[in-house]
This record gives C-alpha cells, sequence and structure tokens, in this order.
C-alpha cells in the first residue's frame, strides 16, 4: 500500500506537470517571441544600408562622369580660339558663295548657257530640213515656248541671285556683331551646364544624407 500510495502520489505529480506544460509554452513563447523578432529586424537595417550603399557608389560614379562632361563643355564654350574658327568658318562660307553667285559667277552664267541653247536650237530648226513642214513647225514652236520659259527663269535667279548677294554682304559687314551674338550663345550653353551640373551635385548630396542617416541604429 505504501508503494502504491507512492506510485499515486508519482502518478499525480506526473499528471500535474503535463497540465503546466501549455502554461509554460505559452510563458516561453511571449518573452523569447520580441528577442526572435528583434534579431530577425535587425538585419533589415543592414540590408538596406547595403542597398544604399551600392546606389551611392554608382551615384558619385555618375557624378564623376558628369563633373569631367561638364568641364570639357565649358572649356569648349570658354574657347577663345574656338569662337574665333567658328566665325572664320562662317566667313569662308560667305566668301565661298559670293564668288559663285556673283555677276560673272557660275551661277550666272548656268542661265546665259540654257538660254543660249535654246535660242540656237530654234535658229538650227528653222535652217533643218530632215522634217515635214507641219514638224518643223511643231519643234520650232516647242522651242521657242522653251526659250520664253529660261528667259523668265533666267530672270527669277538673276533676282534671288542679286539678292542674296546683297545678304552675304550685310552679313559680312556684320561680322563683328555676329561674333558676339555667337559669344553669347556660347556662354548661354556654359550656364545651363552649370544648372545640370548644380543639380546632379543636389541629387548626389541627399543619396548621401539618407545614408547618413541610415547610419545610426534603430530609435537612436
Amino acid at each position: 500500500m505504501v508503494w502504491d500510495q507512492g506510485g499515486q502520489t508519482w502518478e499525480v505529480l506526473v499528471w500535474r506537470s503535463i497540465s503546466f506544460l501549455p502554461a509554460l509554452v505559452l510563458f516561453v513563447s511571449v518573452h523569447t517571441a520580441p528577442a526572435i523578432s528583434a534579431g530577425t529586424d535587425a538585419v533589415t537595417p543592414v540590408e538596406e544600408f547595403s542597398r544604399q550603399i551600392d546606389e551611392l557608389k554608382k551615384t558619385f560614379s555618375d557624378l564623376e562622369k558628369k563633373i569631367e562632361e561638364a568641364a570639357k563643355s565649358i572649356d569648349r564654350t570658354t574657347d577663345i580660339e574656338s569662337a574665333r574658327q567658328e566665325i572664320g568658318e562662317l566667313r569662308g562660307l560667305v566668301s565661298g558663295l559670293l564668288n559663285p553667285v556673283s555677276d560673272n559667277g557660275e551661277v550666272a552664267q548656268l542661265g546665259v548657257k540654257a538660254l543660249n541653247h535654246a535660242r540656237e536650237k530654234v535658229k538650227a530648226l528653222e535652217q533643218d530640213t530632215r522634217f515635214t513642214r507641219e514638224e518643223q513647225q511643231y519643234l520650232i514652236g516647242e522651242w521657242r515656248k522653251l526659250v520664253d520659259e529660261t528667259e523668265q527663269a533666267t530672270e527669277e535667279l538673276g533676282a534671288a541671285r542679286s539678292e542674296f548677294i546683297q545678304l552675304l554682304r550685310v552679313l559680312q559687314s556684320r561680322e563683328d556683331f555676329i561674333d558676339e551674338l555667337m559669344q553669347i550663345r556660347r556662354a548661354t550653353e556654359a550656364t545651363k551646364v552649370i544648372h545640370q551640373l548644380a543639380s546632379d551635385i543636389r541629387a548626389a548630396s541627399d543619396a548621401l544624407k539618407s545614408l547618413i542617416r541610415a547610419i545610426k541604429p534603430p530609435g537612436v
């Protein structure tokens, strides 16, 4: 009986212990869950920081290239020799066009050649005996029309040529003023480059600020 009583007592203790297991599991779960969660959450800021580091490296690399490009662009827009070369090229183009469009130039001779050719054809057909009378009159009539049309076209070409010559000479006379306008244009381009570079640097600063904020541990 004593053993039975002891056995009963042990059995009672075992059952009582088993009855406390759910409560114990709940207790451990409640007290360990924040620690596990905190350990898991601690990885996220590190991963985010690593991502921001990679992005910042790319931002700095891109900014370095943009600074180099801006420096080259500013050098081009402020290069006096380059500006002189540009106005020199314009001067060469004007001179190159003045010669062919002058009164005795190539353009003027084009109309003369075409008109002389049409007139010569009329004279030749008037003396040509290869065709019937009707054919000869038809051909002569067509070439006389071409003479009239060529005369009109030549007059139109002459008027256009004369106006173009005057404009080219005006351009020559205002070369210094044009040079200043071209320099203003180049300076305007330089200003745009500077504005863009300032914007790029601000963007890099924002990325750097974000990284610096991420350096602090959460809750600090």
